[in-house]
């Protein structure tokens, strides 16, 4: 029998009425989509309308919200008999297991458990209700045991209700964010102290994830949702790139890519270090690039669009010789692996998106040229008179000589 949230060993990271708000604010989209209720997967969206915080996503779960309704929220029984530990607001009659015998069998499926146990407790009737397409542990056997399971259920795709609730950030969130940038800035300089030419590139990792872990004073870390990225040498000139045990070289570039996570809520964080004397294309990549960042930033505002802050970095570039093909950057907020995005407003030239005051955004300038390239980002917030940055370290190309952090 599950326990009530008072006796939860963990402390909820926000009010019960935020968390109620949250839910009312993410029915009331829903209702103004059409929708009856909603399948919420996505685990950044659980937890950002319940607090539950596990690792349990790995298997089916589900939170189900019916408009104007109580939410059930369904997972496997050895979790659900802890979920009341962080879920806040949520009875314990209404966080629900399916039994151990439904895990990983071909001809049994946790979907075909939650279909019935919606069905008994009375949701099975007519209803459009929206499902989360592109959530990442959303699976597609999942989709078809609910479709199968209510067949008077009219399943669509409801294209990120709470993805879109969630981009603009209470107070208390943004506090958690500044913490979390606190956590990226030790982490980064950590990061650049370890790099020295020829030591394993493994290392190096290892003294960034222990120093995500551990975070700062005031603000404890989180596991990220990305690993750390580290792409080296001609690597560096393609993204997402992970380490080897190989050497680190002199007189080539290692992009750095991480993100401070506290609570769940991440800051990322870009930045390129070099051991040794740059090339000469090197340092006018450099350059531009910072320059561009600096102007994209200079750019953000409330009543600016996303494409207003693409078009300052894009003029400065192209101002330069370069083009950039990819996005400028994307909102942030709670991140669970395999990804801190949030799967909203994207900072390129055909986002129209005007910005608002506590949206979040990691504006990150990926130069990837042929055999080398260039990365440098800034987590940021919307703020009043601008932009607030919430990640603090050296905004150039970083070299063994230069590597100070203000």
């Amino acid at each position: 029998m599950l326990t009530s949230r008072t006796d939860a060993t963990r402390p909820a990271v926000f009010s019960p009425a935020e968390y109620e708000a949250r839910r009312q604010a993410v029915s009331a989209r829903a209702a103004k989509d059409g929708f009856d209720a909603l399948l919420i997967a996505d685990p950044a969206n659980i937890y950002y309308l319940t607090g539950y915080d596990a690792w349990s996503f790995y298997t089916p779960q589900v939170l189900h919200l019916p408009v104007g309704g109580d939410p059930t929220l369904m997972i496997r029984e050895m979790d659900a008999n802890g979920a009341w530990r962080t879920a806040t607001g949520i009875p314990a009659a209404d966080i629900v297991g399916y039994p151990e015998s439904f895990v990983h069998r071909p001809e049994v499926h946790p979907g075909d458990w939650m279909a019935q146990t919606l069905g008994e407790r009375g949701h099975g009737g007519p209803a459009r209700v929206g499902y989360e397409g592109d959530a990442h542990f959303f699976s597609v056997r999942t989709f078809r045991a609910l479709q199968i399971g209510l067949p008077e259920w009219r399943l669509e795709e409801s294209h990120e209700p709470v993805n879109w609730v969630r981009l603009i950030k209470s107070p208390a969130e943004i506090e958690l964010m500044r913490r979390a940038g606190l956590v990226c800035s030790a982490a980064m300089r950590v990061a650049v102290d370890a790099i020295v030419p020829g030591r394993p590139q493994n290392e190096v990792a290892a003294a960034i994830l222990a120093a995500q872990a551990t975070g700062v004073p005031g603000a404890d870390g989180d596991y990220p949702a990305i690993v750390p990225m580290l792409p080296t040498g001609a690597g560096a000139g393609t993204p997402h790139l992970t380490w080897t045990a190989d050497p680190l070289p002199s007189g080539e570039p290692i992009s750095i890519e991480l993100a401070g996570a506290h609570h769940r809520y991440h800051t990322p964080l870009a930045r390129t270090v070099i051991a040794g004397t740059p090339s000469r294309d090197m340092d006018l990549l450099a350059g531009a690039t910072v320059e561009g960042l600096d102007a994209a930033l200079a750019a953000v505002r409330p009543g600016a669009t996303a494409a207003d802050v693409s078009a300052a970095f894009t003029r400065v570039i192209g101002a330069a010789g370069y083009t950039k093909a990819s996005r400028l950057g994307y909102s942030i907020g709670i991140g669970y692996p395999p990804d801190w995005g949030e799967r909203t407003v994207s900072i390129r030239a055909d986002d129209d998106t005007v910005l608002v005051e506590n949206m979040t955004f990691h504006v990150i300038a990926g130069m990837w040229m042929t055999g080398f390239g260039f990365e440098v980002s800034e987590s940021v917030r919307v703020s009043e008179g601008g932009v607030e940055i919430l990640t603090d370290a050296p905004r150039s190309l970083i070299t063994l000589d230069s590597r100070r952090f203000a």
